[in-house]
């Protein structure tokens, strides 16, 4: 018998049972190889949670031999978001997935509830649960009307997704739980049985700090990669050299050995990326922020495949940006004008890349439903990034 317990920390919540991972590894995250990807420096945290406000909590979800799963949940500012919601976009690289709410954020420009990342059967469950969420906090009590915004990957691999696990107070632990500081990455919240090159993959953030010359805007990213392609870390062509890599059996001239069944490894996955910033920049911008995220996705070796959905939500914490519910009248703002936004592209850019190795990097090796997802060897690509001539 599984006797489940409750882990509780800073930023997440875990519900995992006795019997749980495959091993245990001390892991780094992307600098302490070496590797600074970009010319503008990270935040203290390097992390989403340093631009102001932003809060992110996990629900971690292992129990037996087959359920490893969870949720994440990104806060864009303390308040009742409903009431005082941000600017918000989406940007859609490939579309094979599931993100509710994006429609009536690609029409009105806001984003109004907490972001939910979680598995793709549980879509519709987060959805309900961010609902209810909202309609009872305080100063909702007349609100008819609430757009979640619910992202997804699918973690079927490691975990029974048909089971649909996830469960409304899942969703609501995740959001009360979450916080600022320091954010847990790797195998936990939505990113508990996701995969990414072949590799256990996770949620990882990372942030930049744009000079003073440039705004001095903070852009900070989050993801939940579950993608393929071939892994590439500062350049190097790290899938290659450790030989795991989408489409490796029929390069290597490898038949199948089911004679019928697809190769396990073709690319497909996908990838949820979250862009926060405190730079004031509307709508139009943000989806053009957001459009750099999912191109960061490049700079990794994504080989953005038939299934794999790569979306990016972007938002703004500006109060310059914020909008009042039912507030009818004219207003005047000072925006960030379209000249000035190539620093927060560059900026996305870089924290995507970051961000990825981090969920790749702090994620631990994982068993379940029948397979195992192995963890990044760090050693092994220390010395590949030596041998190039990167890393330290």
């Amino acid at each position: 018998m599984n006797t489940g317990f409750i882990w509780m920390f800073a930023g997440a919540t875990v519900l995992i049972s006795v019997t749980t991972l495959s091993g245990t590894q001390d892991r780094i995250r992307t600098r302490d190889l070496g590797v600074e990807p970009g010319v503008f420096q990270p935040g203290p945290l390097n992390a989403i949670s340093d631009v102001a406000g932003v809060r992110v909590g996990h629900t971690t979800i292992i129990q037996g031999n087959n359920i490893r799963t969870g949720v994440t949940a990104i806060v864009p500012h303390e308040g009742n978001l409903f009431q005082d919601k941000v600017a918000g976009a989406v940007y859609v690289g490939n579309a094979f997935g599931k993100l509710a709410g994006s429609t009536q954020v690609d029409e009105l420009g806001t984003i109004e509830t907490p972001i939910i990342l979680t598995n793709t059967l549980s879509v519709g469950t987060a959805v309900e649960a961010t609902v209810a969420y909202m309609l009872r906090l305080d100063g909702n009590e007349e609100v008819r009307s609430v757009n979640a915004v619910v992202g997804e990957t699918n973690d079927g691999g490691l975990n029974d997704i048909r089971g649909q696990h996830v469960k409304p107070h899942h969703i609501w632990e995740a959001i009360d739980t979450a916080s600022g500081g320091t954010i847990s990455e790797g195998s936990v919240g939505a990113g508990t049985g996701t995969r990414a090159f072949g590799w256990k993959g996770g949620i990882g953030t990372s942030s930049r700090q744009l000079p003073d010359r440039f705004g001095g805007y903070t852009v900070g990213v989050l993801v939940q990669s579950n993608y393929g392609g071939v892994l590439t870390i500062d350049g190097v062509p790290i899938g290659k050299e450790l030989q795991r890599y989408s489409y490796a059996p029929p390069v290597a001239g490898q038949s199948n050995d089911s004679g019928s069944a697809p190769f396990d490894n073709l690319g497909d996955g996908s990838c949820m990326l979250v862009v926060a910033t405190d730079a004031p920049v509307d709508a139009r911008d943000l989806k053009r922020i957001a459009t750099r995220a999912v191109f960061g996705l490049a700079r990794t070796g994504s080989s953005y495949s038939n299934g794999s959905g790569d979306f990016a939500i972007a938002f703004s914490t500006s109060q310059e940006m914020r909008s009042t519910f039912g507030d009818r009248n004219p207003r005047k703002r000072s925006i960030l004008q379209p000249d000035g936004v190539s620093p927060l592209f560059q900026a996305t850019l870089e924290a995507t890349e970051e961000a990825v190795y981090n969920s790749m990097l702090q994620a631990t090796t994982i068993t379940g439903n029948g397979r195992t997802a192995e963890a990044l060897p760090i050693d092994q690509v220390r010395r590949i990034l030596e041998q190039y001539g990167r890393g330290q």
